[in-house]
């Protein structure tokens, strides 16, 4: 990949967006940032199949549930995705279920669940993303009567935006690095959600992109960057294991939508109108059947630090990942509860593998696939996993501009 592969983004922009990624002060209670589930000692995620959003406290595996009135409600429905290369010009898509793509559908250049209502001025579909999870109950806009941001929410979606502004313009430091950072800026009442999400985007497009992976060294030249066992497994990858069917390009993604016959758990993204607990996964941005249980094919850059696997982090290692790609079916059928990472949540349990139980989403889930069984040695699949691991950055996963010290607001910073 070279950077004309990427957007271009300002470096003082990056700089404030790095401030407001690791700053709390976005979130309804203020007590939870984009690097909680973001974080980069877990290379971008949280670690988790499911992530402890708003009320819970700590990061990565160790995040805990939180305790009387502010413990959570429910486990966020999806894996917390990888952020590598998302500021590359060819992705047009985000999200599990692709809620976000270039589109105007809302003459907007975006189509999202905001509609007509997104704010103007939003550079790139990066940023778009960023406004997301602001406005989300359980990720960080807390239960409506706790805030005025989680109130708003359930307003309108785009209630929430201004609010969220307002905090962070009324903070000096926040409002002088704004106008150093935008032409457009010339005080405090000058900063819009536009201006954050652009900075965020901006943090998130630079800081984690990455492409220097021995794959990356073996393409451009260098023979002795892959080991024998990774050169197996690159040409397994391409060839008999049939991979680069769906992962292709040079982020090895398609960026389409698949059904893979994952086991369903967790709260899902049920509709109101759905019979059970379920996540129908692109259909609920369809509204088309066809659609049913697809997910985006995600990246595989940086895959071996980025697990558990799947949308909803059904496998924890590379190999389990794989070996249910070559006989989904089996996998399925032999899936346990205990494979999920799962922080304990007494109060959630007796719900968590509700959709597992019911013999009739089973059936609807099981009886959507869109990839073919392949028989592979053990040998094989190892040496595919071993391909996985030269997918890897080197320099750029210690990032680049890091975790701050200290962010304005003066909340922790996790």
């Amino acid at each position: 990949m070279q950077p004309s592969d990427f957007l271009e983004f300002d470096a003082g922009q990056a700089e404030l967006g790095q401030l407001l990624f690791f700053d709390p002060i976005l979130s309804g209670n203020r007590n939870i940032s984009c690097a909680t589930c973001h974080n980069p000692d877990h290379a971008g995620t949280d670690a988790l199949s499911l992530g402890i959003g708003e009320g819970g406290f700590g990061v990565g595996p160790d995040r805990m549930p939180g305790t009387g009135g502010n413990r959570i409600r429910k486990r966020i429905p999806r894996n917390a995705p990888a952020l590598w290369n998302l500021g590359a010009t060819e992705v047009v898509t985000l999200f599990h279920d692709g809620r976000i793509a270039l589109s105007d559908i809302y003459e907007n250049g975006f189509n999202t669940p905001a509609q007509e209502w997104l704010p103007q001025g939003l550079n790139s579909i990066l940023a778009v993303q960023a406004l997301f999870p602001l406005t989300s109950q359980f990720e960080m806009a807390g239960d409506p009567g706790e805030n005025q941001v989680a109130g708003a929410a359930y307003d309108r979606i785009d209630a929430v935006w201004p609010i969220i502004a307002q905090r962070v313009r009324a903070i000096p430091e926040y409002a002088s690095r704004f106008s150093a950072a935008f032409d457009d800026v010339n005080g405090p009442l000058d900063i819009d959600i536009s201006h954050i999400a652009n900075a965020i985007a901006a943090f998130e497009g630079t800081e984690f992109r990455s492409h220097d992976s021995p794959f990356d060294a073996f393409l451009a030249g260098d023979a002795s960057a892959l080991s024998p066992r990774q050169r197996s497994g690159l040409e397994l990858f391409y060839g008999k294991a049939g991979c680069s069917a769906c992962h292709s390009g040079p982020l090895l993604t398609d960026h389409g939508f698949h059904a893979l016959m994952l086991p369903q758990f967790g709260p899902g993204r049920t509709r109101q109108w759905d019979p059970v607990v379920r996540d129908p996964g692109h259909m609920a941005v369809s509204d088309r059947l066809k659609d049913a249980y697809r997910f985006r094919t995600p990246s595989l850059r940086n895959v071996a630090r980025t697990g558990p696997y799947g949308h909803n982090g059904a496998y924890p290692t590379l190999e389990g990942m794989i070996r249910h790609h070559l006989a989904p079916e089996i996998s399925f059928a032999r899936w346990q509860p205990q494979l999920a990472a799962l922080p304990d949540v007494p109060w959630l349990s007796a719900t968590d593998f509700l959709p597992l139980d019911d013999a009739y989403e089973r059936a609807r889930l099981s009886s959507r696939l869109d990839i073919v069984a392949v028989s592979l040695s053990d040998q094989e699949i190892a040496d595919l996993v071993a391909f996985m691991h030269a997918l890897s950055g080197t320099a750029s996963l210690r990032g680049r501009l890091g975790r701050p010290d200290a962010v304005p607001s003066g909340l922790d910073v996790d």
